[in-house]
């Protein structure tokens, strides 16, 4: 017994949808092959494109403010720079203090000051490492207005020179005006050389080191 099939397939007889259909069949299986063949694969690679860029344009940004930042930070510079040199004028040389105290001893006695004793004691490191301090111990006697010239006077001076323990003794009345007896100590500064701040600083890291 044998069969005969045919299968006729008539385009007229299909309906609208179904021709639109199949006029739109290729294009979409096209559309998707690009997209399962050439699009999809490309997704990841996007990611860590985005990614980079993102980084780069923060790196950039930081940079930037980098940048902003270094013209303030020059300009701070030279301001330090420059305060830094004029209180260098203010520091006599190690070999200058002893001039410098000789002229605050004749200040004192310009002032009308009678100097009892004056003894230089030993210099020490100060604090910040480059200027030693170099104290004197100070007495002296007259009236409080010599003492207030005295004073006055050594703020024109054009070195650093401070005043500090600070001790009056009972006035003893005179003719004219009370005397009394005054000591401190007369603190100036001088400069450490830069050779032995080098040296300083070699010996602190090699004691960093052990």
């Amino acid at each position: 017994m044998a069969f005969d099939t045919k299968l006729k397939l008539n385009l007229k007889d299909l309906s609208l949808s179904v021709k639109i259909i199949l006029a739109l069949l290729p294009s979409v299986l096209v559309t998707v092959l690009v997209v399962v063949m050439m699009i999809l694969p490309k997704n990841d690679e996007i990611k860590l494109l985005d990614a980079e860029i993102i980084n780069q344009e923060k790196e950039i940004a930081k940079d930037k403010a980098k940048v902003a930042r270094l013209a303030s930070l020059k300009i701070e510079n030279e301001r330090l720079i420059k305060r830094l040199n004029e209180l260098k004028l203010q520091l006599p040389e190690e070999k200058e203090v002893s001039g410098l105290l000789k002229q605050v001893s004749d200040l004192g006695i310009k002032s009308g000051l009678r100097i009892i004793s004056w003894k230089p004691d030993n210099k020490r490191d100060h604090p910040s490492g480059i200027i030693y301090e170099i104290p004197v111990l100070v007495e002296l006697s007259g009236s409080y207005h010599s003492l207030g010239m005295f004073f006055s006077s050594l703020t024109k001076l054009n070195r650093i020179v401070n005043i500090s323990d600070i001790r009056l003794g009972d006035p003893v009345p005179q003719m004219t005006e009370a005397m009394l007896k005054i000591a401190f100590r007369a603190t100036t500064f001088s400069a450490v050389p830069e050779s032995e701040i080098a040296e300083k600083t070699a010996a602190a890291k090699k004691e960093k080191k052990i």
